[in-house]
């Protein structure tokens, strides 16, 4: 196989399709090749520039946000509403505690994405795929943007379409198999509750955004990131803004997870117990620009491997003949609408074709 961590310069014959390709057919993604023993990062990984990995910058803090008596204490909801709106108008990331998610169903969940990849190689091959029509409810397979984007993350990913027809367990990998499942309805439980409070930020209605079908659809993503012998050379995710309405993410002890917030990027180191939620991009185009779906890049480590779990609220893949625009009850004369309207299908296939190439998907939906 044709990988090995020569610099393309000292290379001019470098064939990167053909090196994809290489890599694609072992079907072991990027843990296959740490399996395997490489010292050096092959060139498909390397960024154009190195990562600085020992940024001097002061760290700022992300916004927390504790949901303790949302529901039986009006003042404190309203509270919580307004910590919602600053940090979606500012960050657009939170960290969320007393979120109703059970610990044990938190440590659960990162097990069973962990033992998910620590399976047998040939095991894990037969789910191995790049087929989103829907026959499969599980795909794995490492960089979905593989032949699009231009640096290849170091990262293994599983996406799995929870909501609206949830899989069968059959259908489901036997390590995470039940706790997918468990899991699933807890993030669908909390993503319906943050939707209110969103809505109530706008002001709106506190179902406005559940009736426009913000949490019709939801997509459990489990990414694996490998131990690096060279994460200055490479990326675990480029920075890149996602394709949902939220996310809500729940990360492993690991850390590496960074965002772009007043010019700089920011660590969001992991606290046991709580998750991040973010706006994504769909959020900022029905809110036309008003809450803002931020920039943000995971870090490869020598240490690991990290395990994250980042739920999206969408409906992806699915075709609906539902069109997005921005809410007309936040428009005037002074703020007219700044995107077209899109649906989420044809959003994803542009974001999915263009790959994370350090731009945002929504300048291509600008009126």
């Amino acid at each position: 196989m044709a990988l090995n961590g020569t610099s393309t310069s000292i290379q001019p014959d470098y064939d990167r399709k053909a090196e994809l390709r290489a890599f694609e057919e072992t079907k072991t993604g990027v843990k296959g090749l740490v399996d395997a023993g490489i010292t050096e990062v092959p060139r498909i990984f390397h960024l154009p520039s190195p990562e600085n990995l020992n940024s001097q910058q002061p760290e700022l803090t992300l916004p927390t946000i504790d949901l303790q008596g949302i529901d039986n204490n009006l003042i404190r909801r309203k509270e919580v509403i307004e910590q919602v709106k600053d940090a979606l108008e500012s960050w657009g990331f939170f960290q969320l505690v007393n979120h109703g998610i059970p610990n044990n169903i938190l440590e659960e969940m990162i097990k069973g994405v962990m033992d998910f990849y620590e399976q047998e190689s040939e095991v894990k091959k037969q789910w191995y795929t790049r087929d989103t029509s829907g026959k499969t409810r599980v795909i794995y397979n490492s960089n979905f943007d593989l032949y699009a984007a231009p640096v290849t993350n170091w990262r293994d990913t599983f996406y799995c379409t929870m909501a609206p027809n949830p899989p069968q367990p059959h259908e489901l990998s036997p390590p995470c198999r039940d706790i997918l499942l468990k899991y699933s309805e807890q993030v669908m439980k909390l993503g319906v509750s943050l939707l209110e409070l969103m809505a109530e930020a706008l002001g709106l209605n506190p179902n406005h955004l559940l009736d426009m079908g913000c949490a019709d659809g939801l997509a459990v993503l489990g990414h694996y990131y490998p131990t690096c012998p060279q994460p200055e050379l490479t990326i675990g995710a480029s920075n890149h803004t996602d394709n949902s309405f939220i996310t809500i993410l729940l990360q492993d002890h690991m850390g590496g997870l960074k965002v772009f917030y007043q010019n700089q990027w920011t660590h969001v180191p992991p606290i046991p117990g709580v998750v991040v939620v973010n706006a994504g991009d769909f959020l900022q185009l029905i809110t036309n620009d008003k809450f803002v779906s931020s920039q943000h890049k995971v870090v490869a480590n020598k240490v690991g491997p990290r395990v994250s779990i980042a739920s999206f609220f969408t409906t992806g893949n699915i075709q609906t003949e539902k069109v997005y625009g921005p809410i007309t009850e936040l428009l005037s004369n002074d703020n007219p609408a700044k995107y077209r309207g899109t649906t989420l299908k044809e959003y994803v296939d542009y974001y999915n074709a263009k790959g994370l190439d350090n731009t945002s998907a929504l300048l291509h939906f600008k009126i």
